[in-house]
């Protein structure tokens, strides 16, 4: 228990530190900006379509979903779904930028994002398993058990890996088609969006960094644990 607690301080207390930190900026970020509206009148679910329309992807669908910030593109139903679709802000219409950018990376074929959606199942998987399967082989002294715990957890890191690009690509395609298409003009409504979708981003890079630790200290743990 000792090594556990050890590398846990050392390891995992930052990283929860920094997780909650990039929460924090990307809710009062949001806050800040969902209360500015935006110059060219359209709602968050206008906008969105009009992207789409634009990359001529007529068959994505729109729909609201409940909850604050559970935006997202379902690729397996070419749905795109807003938790604010009404919202006029340039909070709400840069998340929903955010997640046309999916739909175009999908529509296009953007390789880390193939990547992703093949490697969700076994991310799933392996996040269900890989604690109790390494835990157990610890306390039993099972050293093949441990090992198959860090084997399936290096999957859930992988996993958070290849989602970086992928959203910050999402955000950078966001922003073009947004100026592109005339649906921010102002200077200060990109600015703002960036913002928003720097600080959204900022949560994918602490879940990368806390898998990363993680593993590390699963190693350091299965290290130890044999001597």
């Amino acid at each position: 228990m000792f090594y556990i607690d050890a590398y846990f301080l050392v390891l995992i207390i930052p990283a929860l530190a920094f997780s909650l930190y990039a929460q924090y900026r990307v809710w009062s970020t949001y806050n800040q900006y969902s209360k500015e509206r935006s110059a060219s009148g359209l709602t968050a679910a206008q906008a969105a379509r009009r992207l789409l329309d634009r990359a001529g992807l007529y068959d994505v669908k729109i729909e609201a979903v409940p909850g604050q910030l559970t935006d997202h593109y379902d690729p397996r139903t070419k749905t795109l779904r807003l938790s604010a679709p009404e919202s006029r802000s340039v909070a709400a219409i840069g998340v929903a930028a955010h997640e046309a950018g999916h739909a175009l990376q999908d529509a296009h074929g953007y390789a880390p994002l193939v990547v992703r959606n093949a490697v969700v199942p076994v991310a799933s998987f392996g996040s269900m398993l890989a604690f109790p399967l390494f835990f157990l082989g610890l306390i039993a002294q099972m050293p093949p058990l441990i090992w198959a715990g860090i084997l399936f957890f290096t999957g859930v890191v992988f996993f958070t890996l290849i989602t970086l690009p992928v959203e910050f690509d999402a955000s950078r395609r966001a922003v073009q088609v947004l100026q592109e298409s005339g649906t921010i003009v102002e200077r200060s409504e990109l600015k703002a969006v960036q913002k928003v979708l720097n600080a959204a981003a900022l949560t994918y890079v602490a879940a990368a960094a806390m898998a990363v630790l993680q593993l590390i200290r699963l190693l350091l743990i299965a290290r130890s644990s044999q001597r």
